[in-house]
């Protein structure tokens, strides 16, 4: 069976990066070969140091002129790409290097708190505004629009009144360590 080699794009912490790594660290038929990032400071850097995972920092500039989607074709091999909280909407030209192969993880149960500028924090202060008693993740393939493909999974927890926005924040990171690894291998498994 053909190894498939995954690209994390991660714009901060990584949290969700190192999930991936250490989750596919021995698998036999995917592997995490790449980190990419838009911010030179970014945590996730130090993430796949230790899992001794390469990284590429690029420009805008880069990333929109095809130059970002021709290295990963044609010099990496990468089969996938996961997005890791990285916040660039991405551009037609990978989406079309890449079809229906790049995946994303959104905190919040779309459609509700998704599109531009709703990430992190953002999201979790909109669910504690809104009252809403259960929260969690969607994970779902990429378009040319923030957080409108194709839903491969989702999972919920339950919050309560009291919770506050970094509770939440606690409770989703949760799912997302615990069931973002699992979705894509079976997604990339089952193509």
């Amino acid at each position: 069976m053909k190894k498939h080699k995954i690209a994390i794009f991660a714009s901060g912490n990584g949290s969700n990066a190192e999930a991936l790594m250490a989750y596919f660290k021995d698998n036999p038929y995917i592997s995490v070969d790449l980190l990419l990032t838009n911010n030179p400071n970014a945590y996730a850097i130090e993430r796949a140091k230790k899992f001794a995972v390469l990284c590429k920092v690029f420009s805008k500039q880069d990333f929109e002129n095809e130059a970002v989607a021709e290295y990963l074709r044609d010099n990496r091999g990468i089969t996938h790409i996961a997005l890791a909280g990285f916040l660039w909407l991405i551009p037609e030209n990978l989406i079309k290097a890449f079809p229906n192969k790049i995946v994303n993880i959104h905190p919040a149960l779309l459609p509700k708190y998704g599109g531009k500028g709703m990430y992190g924090r953002k999201v979790h202060e909109a669910v504690r505004a809104n009252g809403d008693i259960t929260t969690g993740i969607t994970i779902h393939l990429v378009n040319n629009k923030y957080d409108e493909g194709e839903i491969l999974a989702q999972r919920s927890v339950d919050i309560s009144a009291t919770d506050t926005p970094e509770e939440i924040a606690r409770k989703v990171q949760e799912l997302e360590h615990r069931y973002y690894p699992e979705v894509i291998e079976s997604w990339i498994r089952s193509h």
